[in-house]
Protein backbone atom coordinates (compact mmCIF):
# COMPACT_ATOMS: atom_id res chain seq x y z
CA UNK A 1 0.00 0.00 0.00
CA UNK A 2 1.09 3.35 -0.38
CA UNK A 3 -0.37 6.37 1.50
CA UNK A 4 0.40 10.12 0.72
CA UNK A 5 0.68 12.17 3.52
CA UNK A 6 1.48 15.26 4.26
CA UNK A 7 0.74 18.87 6.04
CA UNK A 8 0.71 22.59 5.62
CA UNK A 9 0.72 25.36 8.57
CA UNK A 10 0.64 28.96 8.27
CA UNK A 11 1.32 31.28 10.96
CA UNK A 12 1.06 35.20 11.08
CA UNK A 13 3.63 36.50 12.65
CA UNK A 14 4.39 39.96 14.26
CA UNK A 15 8.38 39.83 14.45
CA UNK A 16 11.13 37.56 13.46
CA UNK A 17 10.15 34.04 15.26
CA UNK A 18 12.78 31.44 16.60
CA UNK A 19 10.49 28.16 15.89
CA UNK A 20 11.50 24.27 16.71
CA UNK A 21 9.54 22.52 14.54
CA UNK A 22 8.68 18.35 14.51
CA UNK A 23 6.78 17.09 11.29
CA UNK A 24 8.80 15.00 9.85
CA UNK A 25 8.33 11.26 10.10
CA UNK A 26 10.10 9.19 12.63
CA UNK A 27 13.25 7.57 11.64
CA UNK A 28 11.70 3.78 12.34
CA UNK A 29 9.51 4.59 9.16
CA UNK A 30 11.97 6.77 7.33
CA UNK A 31 13.02 3.46 5.07
CA UNK A 32 9.65 3.28 4.05
CA UNK A 33 9.09 6.74 2.27
CA UNK A 34 9.77 7.45 -1.46
CA UNK A 35 11.23 10.22 -1.15
CA UNK A 36 12.39 12.12 1.91
CA UNK A 37 9.51 14.37 3.90
CA UNK A 38 11.41 17.20 3.22
CA UNK A 39 10.26 20.74 5.24
CA UNK A 40 9.65 23.11 3.35
CA UNK A 41 8.98 27.03 3.63
CA UNK A 42 7.40 29.57 2.04
CA UNK A 43 9.85 31.96 2.33
CA UNK A 44 12.81 29.90 2.08
CA UNK A 45 14.46 30.27 5.36
CA UNK A 46 17.96 28.28 6.56
CA UNK A 47 16.75 25.16 8.42
CA UNK A 48 19.01 23.61 11.11
CA UNK A 49 17.85 19.56 11.77
CA UNK A 50 19.39 17.98 15.52
CA UNK A 51 17.97 14.41 17.04
CA UNK A 52 15.84 15.86 20.72
CA UNK A 53 16.97 13.37 23.48
CA UNK A 54 14.26 10.83 22.59
CA UNK A 55 15.33 10.47 19.02
CA UNK A 56 12.92 12.29 17.63
CA UNK A 57 14.00 14.65 14.26
CA UNK A 58 13.95 18.20 15.15
CA UNK A 59 14.29 21.02 12.72
CA UNK A 60 15.15 25.03 14.02
CA UNK A 61 14.50 28.15 12.43
CA UNK A 62 13.72 31.38 12.03
CA UNK A 63 10.16 32.50 10.76
CA UNK A 64 10.54 36.21 9.20
CA UNK A 65 7.58 38.45 10.25
CA UNK A 66 4.21 37.99 7.94
CA UNK A 67 2.55 35.14 6.54
CA UNK A 68 4.83 32.13 6.94
CA UNK A 69 3.79 28.86 5.44
CA UNK A 70 5.66 25.34 6.13
CA UNK A 71 5.31 22.06 5.97
CA UNK A 72 5.68 18.22 4.43
CA UNK A 73 4.61 16.18 1.76
CA UNK A 74 5.65 12.65 0.68
CA UNK A 75 4.59 8.90 0.00
CA UNK A 76 5.06 6.11 2.67
CA UNK A 77 5.30 2.22 1.66
CA UNK A 78 2.98 0.41 4.16
CA UNK A 79 2.13 -3.35 4.30
CA UNK A 80 -1.49 -2.07 4.64
CA UNK A 81 -2.31 -4.26 7.72
CA UNK A 82 -4.07 -3.09 11.11
CA UNK A 83 -2.27 -2.36 14.69
CA UNK A 84 -1.23 -5.80 15.78
CA UNK A 85 -3.31 -7.11 19.17
CA UNK A 86 -1.36 -9.39 20.82
CA UNK A 87 -4.09 -10.76 23.62
CA UNK A 88 -1.27 -13.02 25.27
CA UNK A 89 1.15 -10.02 25.87
CA UNK A 90 2.18 -10.03 29.50
CA UNK A 91 3.23 -7.45 31.57
CA UNK A 92 6.56 -7.25 33.20
CA UNK A 93 7.36 -7.14 36.92
CA UNK A 94 9.17 -3.70 37.55
CA UNK A 95 12.33 -5.43 38.30
CA UNK A 96 12.53 -7.35 35.37
CA UNK A 97 12.10 -4.00 32.81
CA UNK A 98 14.77 -2.57 30.44
CA UNK A 99 16.61 0.18 31.77
CA UNK A 100 15.47 2.01 29.34
CA UNK A 101 11.62 2.24 30.15
CA UNK A 102 11.72 3.27 33.29
CA UNK A 103 11.74 6.94 32.29
CA UNK A 104 7.78 5.69 31.27
CA UNK A 105 7.24 4.27 34.43
CA UNK A 106 7.33 8.31 36.04
CA UNK A 107 4.77 11.17 36.52
CA UNK A 108 5.16 13.77 33.57
CA UNK A 109 3.76 17.20 32.80
CA UNK A 110 0.44 16.11 31.87
CA UNK A 111 -0.19 12.40 33.59
CA UNK A 112 -0.11 12.91 37.28
CA UNK A 113 0.23 9.97 38.51
CA UNK A 114 0.05 11.03 41.84
CA UNK A 115 -2.67 12.51 41.53
CA UNK A 116 -4.79 9.41 39.75
CA UNK A 117 -3.23 6.45 41.04
CA UNK A 118 -5.47 5.40 44.13
CA UNK A 119 -8.30 5.67 41.29
CA UNK A 120 -6.25 3.51 38.95
CA UNK A 121 -5.91 1.01 41.44
CA UNK A 122 -9.62 0.89 42.80
CA UNK A 123 -10.82 0.82 39.13
CA UNK A 124 -8.25 -1.35 36.95
CA UNK A 125 -6.51 -3.32 40.46
CA UNK A 126 -8.92 -6.03 39.82
CA UNK A 127 -8.04 -6.54 36.21
CA UNK A 128 -5.94 -9.25 34.43
CA UNK A 129 -2.14 -8.61 34.19
CA UNK A 130 -0.68 -7.52 31.10
CA UNK A 131 -2.93 -6.85 27.35
CA UNK A 132 -6.32 -7.04 29.13
CA UNK A 133 -5.33 -4.77 31.77
CA UNK A 134 -4.47 -1.94 29.36
CA UNK A 135 -7.75 -2.40 26.61
CA UNK A 136 -9.64 -2.37 29.93
CA UNK A 137 -7.86 1.18 30.43
CA UNK A 138 -8.80 2.27 27.02
CA UNK A 139 -12.26 1.16 27.16
CA UNK A 140 -12.75 2.98 30.01
CA UNK A 141 -11.08 6.61 28.70
CA UNK A 142 -12.59 5.69 25.39
CA UNK A 143 -15.93 6.12 27.22
CA UNK A 144 -15.50 8.44 29.71
CA UNK A 145 -14.33 11.18 27.69
CA UNK A 146 -15.92 12.90 25.35
CA UNK A 147 -14.34 14.05 21.79
CA UNK A 148 -14.86 17.67 20.69
CA UNK A 149 -12.85 19.93 19.17
CA UNK A 150 -14.47 22.73 21.27
CA UNK A 151 -13.19 21.12 24.24
CA UNK A 152 -9.34 21.24 23.38
CA UNK A 153 -7.24 23.12 26.05
CA UNK A 154 -3.76 23.03 25.58
CA UNK A 155 -2.72 23.26 29.91
CA UNK A 156 -5.39 20.25 30.00
CA UNK A 157 -3.93 17.73 32.20
CA UNK A 158 -4.58 13.76 33.03
CA UNK A 159 -6.49 14.40 36.08
CA UNK A 160 -8.31 17.46 34.66
CA UNK A 161 -9.28 15.04 31.87
CA UNK A 162 -10.60 12.35 34.11
CA UNK A 163 -12.35 15.20 36.06
CA UNK A 164 -14.03 16.68 33.45
CA UNK A 165 -15.08 13.61 30.85
CA UNK A 166 -13.61 15.58 27.78
CA UNK A 167 -10.90 16.73 25.47
CA UNK A 168 -9.28 15.74 22.06
CA UNK A 169 -7.09 12.91 21.28
CA UNK A 170 -4.36 14.29 22.96
CA UNK A 171 -6.04 14.25 26.30
CA UNK A 172 -7.61 10.57 25.56
CA UNK A 173 -3.59 9.28 25.57
CA UNK A 174 -2.52 11.51 28.64
CA UNK A 175 -5.36 9.94 30.73
CA UNK A 176 -4.66 6.16 29.76
CA UNK A 177 -0.71 6.97 29.86
CA UNK A 178 -1.23 8.25 33.32
CA UNK A 179 -3.59 5.13 34.29
CA UNK A 180 -0.51 2.62 33.08
CA UNK A 181 1.71 4.33 34.80
CA UNK A 182 0.08 4.05 38.19
CA UNK A 183 -0.17 0.20 37.58
CA UNK A 184 3.32 0.11 36.92
CA UNK A 185 3.37 -0.49 32.74
CA UNK A 186 5.77 1.57 31.35
CA UNK A 187 3.74 3.98 28.71
CA UNK A 188 4.40 6.85 25.98
CA UNK A 189 3.16 9.47 23.96
CA UNK A 190 3.22 8.87 20.20
CA UNK A 191 1.64 11.60 17.77
CA UNK A 192 1.80 11.56 14.61
CA UNK A 193 -0.91 10.80 10.93
CA UNK A 194 -3.88 8.18 11.51
CA UNK A 195 -5.49 7.37 8.40
CA UNK A 196 -9.08 6.45 7.29
CA UNK A 197 -8.30 3.88 5.05
CA UNK A 198 -10.83 0.78 5.25
CA UNK A 199 -13.35 2.67 7.75
CA UNK A 200 -16.51 3.40 5.72
CA UNK A 201 -17.33 6.87 4.33
CA UNK A 202 -18.07 9.77 5.36
CA UNK A 203 -14.46 10.83 6.80
CA UNK A 204 -13.57 13.70 9.15
CA UNK A 205 -11.19 16.43 7.84
CA UNK A 206 -7.63 14.87 8.86
CA UNK A 207 -5.92 16.47 11.71
CA UNK A 208 -2.56 14.94 13.35
CA UNK A 209 -3.61 12.49 15.99
CA UNK A 210 -2.00 11.26 19.17
CA UNK A 211 -1.99 7.59 21.00
CA UNK A 212 0.48 5.69 23.44
CA UNK A 213 2.71 2.91 23.19
CA UNK A 214 2.99 0.32 26.20
CA UNK A 215 5.95 -1.98 26.88
CA UNK A 216 4.06 -5.61 26.77
CA UNK A 217 5.33 -8.74 26.18
CA UNK A 218 9.35 -7.69 25.54
CA UNK A 219 8.35 -4.51 23.31
CA UNK A 220 6.23 -1.47 23.09
CA UNK A 221 2.83 -1.92 21.67
CA UNK A 222 0.05 0.90 20.05
CA UNK A 223 -2.79 1.09 21.93
CA UNK A 224 -5.32 4.10 20.52
CA UNK A 225 -7.94 4.87 23.37
CA UNK A 226 -9.20 7.79 21.08
CA UNK A 227 -10.07 5.38 18.26
CA UNK A 228 -9.60 2.57 20.51
CA UNK A 229 -9.57 0.27 17.32
CA UNK A 230 -7.04 -1.17 15.18
CA UNK A 231 -6.17 1.44 12.05
CA UNK A 232 -4.46 0.85 8.71
CA UNK A 233 -1.98 3.45 7.68
CA UNK A 234 -0.57 4.75 11.39
CA UNK A 235 2.42 6.80 11.21
CA UNK A 236 4.45 8.26 13.93
CA UNK A 237 6.35 11.54 13.77
CA UNK A 238 7.32 11.67 17.62
CA UNK A 239 7.57 9.83 20.56
CA UNK A 240 8.09 11.52 24.14
CA UNK A 241 6.79 11.21 27.86
CA UNK A 242 3.39 13.01 26.85
CA UNK A 243 2.83 16.39 24.85
CA UNK A 244 5.23 19.11 26.46
CA UNK A 245 7.90 16.51 24.87
CA UNK A 246 6.40 16.50 21.20
CA UNK A 247 5.21 19.62 20.09
CA UNK A 248 4.38 19.84 16.46
CA UNK A 249 5.50 23.81 16.46
CA UNK A 250 7.26 25.74 19.39
CA UNK A 251 7.15 28.94 18.65
CA UNK A 252 9.49 31.61 20.57
CA UNK A 253 7.22 34.75 20.46
CA UNK A 254 3.54 35.66 19.67
CA UNK A 255 1.90 34.74 16.76
CA UNK A 256 -1.17 33.57 15.12
CA UNK A 257 -1.91 29.89 13.09
CA UNK A 258 -3.68 31.55 10.35
CA UNK A 259 -4.22 28.09 8.09
CA UNK A 260 -3.77 24.49 8.92
CA UNK A 261 -4.22 20.97 6.77
CA UNK A 262 -3.62 17.35 6.78
CA UNK A 263 -3.89 14.57 4.70
CA UNK A 264 -3.59 11.36 4.87
CA UNK A 265 -4.67 9.42 1.92
CA UNK A 266 -4.35 6.28 -0.14
CA UNK A 267 -1.88 6.55 -3.47
CA UNK A 268 -2.30 4.88 -6.25
CA UNK A 269 0.39 2.72 -8.27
Amino acid sequence: MRIRFGCELAYDLRQATPMIVMLNVHYSRAADLERPDLLVTTPSVPIESYRDSFGNWCCRLVAPAGRFVLGTDSVLRDDGRADAVDRDALQHQVQHLPSDTLLFLLGSRYCETDRLSDEAWRRFGPTPLGWPRVQAICDFVHQHVKFGYEHSRATRTAAETFAEGRGVCRDYAHLAIAFCRCLNIPARYCTGYISDIGLPPPSAPMDFAAWMEVFLGGRWQAFDPRNNAPRTGRILIARGRDAADVPLTHTFGPGTLAGFRVWVDEAGG
